[in-house]
């Protein structure tokens, strides 16, 4: 990608360098090498930056001119965060239920849903397009759960929760989980309150 090109999605202004530069990947400071961006948000790293033998730099507005390229912007830590967005490109998982995932009969699974080892999804659940269950992912009975839903191994969807649209899951994440609430009878012993009403996650 062309560093003229980086700079405009990144709404940042090219200083001492050529818009043609070609850039393969972003890298931290101390480790970035030709072709490669990098940035500076602390100035602790001002040394590094005098230094740094990447194609360009990410500074902030008021940062004072170094020999590398740089593209100035009003917030270089955000700046970088995007341009890692620009190069980044996630593994792709491709559909199919693996033979060790155990689906009832009565759940519905969308159109390409990519459903990996051990993965559980119990009665009645429903499953919209797209999803991606990686290893050990758990849906209970009664959940619904719309497009695009992406979850990471171990992640659990307790019985009946409602999860919307474009919904990332984080390993081990569980919707619907018991709280921790309870009551204290006259004895002193506390008594578990239920929690009867489904978890609800909006689409994303």
């Amino acid at each position: 990608m062309k560093l003229s090109q980086i700079a405009s999605a990144l709404s940042a202004r090219l200083e001492n360098g050529a818009p043609d530069t070609e850039i393969t990947g972003v890298a931290g400071i101390e480790s970035a090498g030709s072709g490669q961006l990098t940035f500076v948000a602390n100035p602790k790293y001002g040394a590094a930056a005098r230094t740094t033998k990447a194609s360009a730099v990410i500074v902030a507005e008021d940062f004072p001119a170094i020999s590398a390229t740089m593209l100035r912007s009003k917030n270089p830590y955000l700046a970088f965060a995007r341009a890692i967005e620009l190069f980044y490109r996630p593994p792709k998982y491709a559909p199919g239920i693996h033979p060790t995932a155990v689906v009832h009969s009565s759940a519905r699974m969308g159109a390409n849903a990519h459903v990996g080892p051990y993965v559980v999804v119990d009665q009645d659940a429903q499953i919209g397009e797209n999803a991606v269950l990686l290893a050990h992912v758990v849906i209970y009975r009664g959940a619904r759960i719309g497009n695009n839903f992406f979850a990471h191994a171990h992640a659990v969807v307790r019985e009946f929760c409602r999860v919307g649209d474009n919904v990332i899951l984080q390993n081990g994440a569980v919707i619907g989980a018991d709280g921790f609430g309870f009551a204290k009878d006259d004895s002193g012993h506390w008594h578990k309150i239920a929690q009867p009403e489904p978890v609800v996650i909006e689409t994303t």
